[in-house]
């Protein structure tokens, strides 16, 4: 077995052992290629499919993602303002601007502005670990006043992945029957 072990869908396996960052961050990034691999090699259409009980799409759940990746790592870490396209978007007319407008969206657009925003958070997480580890607290602060630390918001991305990449299963399933866990 090697230092850094990869399965058949070349997702990087998170380290057995390790500090909390290795691990944190491998699970993350696990969780990450797996939303990458089941939205893989498909076209438009395809990540435009619903299914007969739902309206959620695999290229809305690329756009979803980009968009929470932006609000945790760069919005309420960093406390950076928001840049495009999530500032041109009136949030109070249509919450889920990203789930719809990613039917307008092609494939390469989708998939460009995922990874972008991945390798952003990625930079993004390891400024904060360099500033204050885990503890670090998120610069913008829920509406209470309490923020979450870094610890926190890497533990909601990771449960935030999990879910929908159990949407997505469904989804690519349906689509042309490909599964795996």
């Amino acid at each position: 077995m090697s230092d850094v072990d990869v399965d058949e869908q070349g997702r990087t396996e998170p380290p057995l052992e390790g500090g909390e960052e290795d691990q944190l961050l491998g699970f993350l990034d696990y969780q990450r290629q797996t939303l990458e691999w089941k939205c893989s090699r498909l076209g438009a259409d395809a990540l435009r499919r619903t299914t007969s009980a739902s309206a959620v799409t695999l290229g809305g759940l690329l756009k979803h993602m980009a968009f929470v990746e932006n609000h945790w790592f760069a919005r309420r870490l960093h406390g950076l303002p928001a840049e495009p396209p999530w500032d041109e978007v009136d949030w109070s007319r249509n919450p889920d601007w990203e789930w719809c407008s990613a039917a307008r969206d092609t494939p390469e657009e989708l998939f460009g502005l995922w990874k972008d925003t991945v390798d952003s958070s990625r930079r993004l997480a390891a400024e904060a670990i360099a500033d204050g580890g885990f503890e670090r607290l998120a610069e913008t602060p829920w509406p209470d006043g309490r923020a979450p630390n870094l610890r926190w918001i890497l533990l909601h991305m990771i449960e935030e992945y999990a879910r929908h990449n159990g949407h997505a299963d469904l989804l690519r399933e349906a689509i042309d029957g490909e599964t795996g866990e």
